[in-house]
């Protein structure tokens, strides 16, 4: 809140919880006066972040692009890109890039930095997780990855999906 008190506050870009997030717009509504202009808040309280591409898009970049922001952290961060809309263009490439890049990120103990991909935080994480693992393996096509193990930690291979529609549960939900 000390942040939200200063007058010469122009902005502010935040990642977290809804409820804090509300909080804030809530502060800054009721002290508006007293800043020099109308502060700008951005906030980033979870959903299903998405990756829209153009039809001109370099498909080298937009797959890094999308590897980068879905499995960064294990894909536990509240910006992470968890559905894509690529065009048909694209498609052929950008899906062999993915299905490659996938095949090629280390996952194991984070000590050792030439992992990308640790485990997931705790066992309600990784029980979610696969759950939505399986639900993809009976409901759609999984493209790559799609296998999780919890005999030492709790890891979750990062996985690559296709479905057909927007109303299919792996597009609607965390």
């Amino acid at each position: 809140n000390a942040v939200l008190a200063q007058p010469s506050l122009a902005g502010l870009h935040f990642t977290g919880s809804t409820g804090v997030f509300q909080s804030m717009w809530q502060t800054v509504g009721q002290t508006l006066a007293r800043y020099g202009q109308y502060p700008r808040l951005v906030g980033e309280t979870g959903g299903k972040d998405f990756v829209l591409a153009h039809p001109s898009a370099d498909a080298a970049a937009l797959s890094v692009a999308i590897l980068r922001g879905a499995f960064e952290y294990q894909g536990q961060k509240c910006s992470a890109a968890s559905r894509m809309y690529v065009p048909s263009n694209l498609w052929p490439r950008v899906r062999q890039q993915l299905a490659d890049g996938l095949a090629a990120m280390k996952m194991g103990d984070v000590r050792d930095f030439s992992n990308f991909v640790g485990a997931v935080i705790d066992r309600r994480a990784f029980d979610k997780i696969s759950g939505y693992q399986k639900l993809a393996k009976d409901t759609a096509k999984v493209l790559a990855g799609g296998s999780s193990d919890d005999s030492e930690g709790f890891f979750v291979e990062p996985t690559f999906v296709q479905v057909d529609g927007p109303k299919h549960r792996l597009m609607q939900e965390e």
